[in-house]
């Protein structure tokens, strides 16, 4: 009797670690999109190394028309990211202090999704990693290829 009173209160323990460890990897995450490339997740401000977008106040013109593409980029993100659990895997911090962090949903890469939509740009001045879906979203003038554009960082140089 005395075994099998332990071998119940063993069991309950195990299956108790079991579930709140299941509980705590399940718990909503809190996430709010900033711009194209900047997220607040969990409190944290994450900025997604690698690439740039435009400016939330930047707009790009396609045949004569205004277009918000800064807007554009962070309805794109927030779209993509849904109701999806976001991961991030951190690459340190910038000199602002945000995360600098290659984010995911659902194993794609934030990051790649929005420079291969074309409207993020690889940003050259910190990382070659994104210079292939840059090169692809030029290629097949897709997203602001095909219109007329400035890089993000000459217009927060001039603006």
């Amino acid at each position: 009797m005395f075994l099998n009173k332990k071998k119940v209160i063993l069991a309950i323990s195990v299956s108790s670690l079991i579930f709140f460890s299941i509980v705590n990897q399940v718990k909503s995450q809190e996430i709010r999109v900033v711009d194209g490339d900047t997220i607040h997740l969990n409190g944290e401000k994450i900025r997604f190394s690698g690439i740039d977008t435009p400016e939330l106040k930047q707009t790009c013109i396609k045949e004569g028309v205004t277009n918000p593409c800064g807007v554009t980029a962070k309805e794109m993100l927030i779209e993509k990211i849904s109701d999806n659990k976001v991961e991030c895997s951190s690459e340190g911090k910038d000199r602002y202090k945000r995360t600098l962090a290659d984010c995911f949903v659902n194993g794609e890469s934030l990051s790649t999704y929005l420079v291969r939509s074309g409207y993020a740009f690889a940003y050259r001045r910190y990382s070659k990693k994104y210079i292939p879906d840059e090169d692809y979203a030029k290629a097949n003038q897709i997203g602001m290829w095909n219109m007329k554009f400035q890089y993000p960082w000459d217009y927060r140089r001039k603006n």
